[in-house]
């Protein structure tokens, strides 16, 4: 099975220069975390509630001015729509990500695949539960805290 016959390809994104406030305006209206920064379809990086309110909050921005553009990150972690599930699920494991972006060959955003996906689209309760242990183990990070 391909990542494509899984993704959801709908992918609510913003352009990098909306603010903080307006990008958490939509995190919280659509109850979501992680949001694609994107001009037009070209994918530029990702914001997510953590970003805002660590990374943003830490350095004493003011969300009503500052662009996502200046705290996204723009190294993402990405598959391709015509990858395998399996391989995109052990990049999930490895990167310990719960929704993973899904890109083209020209590099355009196509779509996200998550672990609900995984579960409710692949019937594979195995891949899915072997995913989902991966991605919640805590980091060397969290384990020396």
């Amino acid at each position: 099975m391909q990542v494509f016959e899984v993704m959801t390809p709908d992918v609510v994104r913003v352009t990098p220069e909306v603010t903080l406030m307006e990008a958490a305006h939509t995190m919280k209206d659509l109850d979501i975390g992680p949001l694609p920064v994107c001009e037009g379809d070209r994918l530029l990086g990702m914001v997510t509630d953590r970003d805002i309110t660590v990374r943003a909050t830490a350095e004493g921005r003011d969300p009503r001015q500052t662009p996502v553009s200046d705290i996204m990150t723009t190294e993402v972690v990405c598959c391709h729509e015509a990858d395998d599930i399996r391989a995109a699920a052990k990049l999930m494991q490895e990167a310990q990500l719960r929704r993973l972006l899904v890109v083209n060959d020209d590099g355009r955003l196509v779509g996200i695949v998550s672990l609900s996906d995984l579960i409710l689209q692949t019937g594979d309760a195995k891949l899915a539960g072997q995913t989902l242990e991966k991605v919640s183990e805590p980091t060397e990070s969290q384990s020396a805290s």
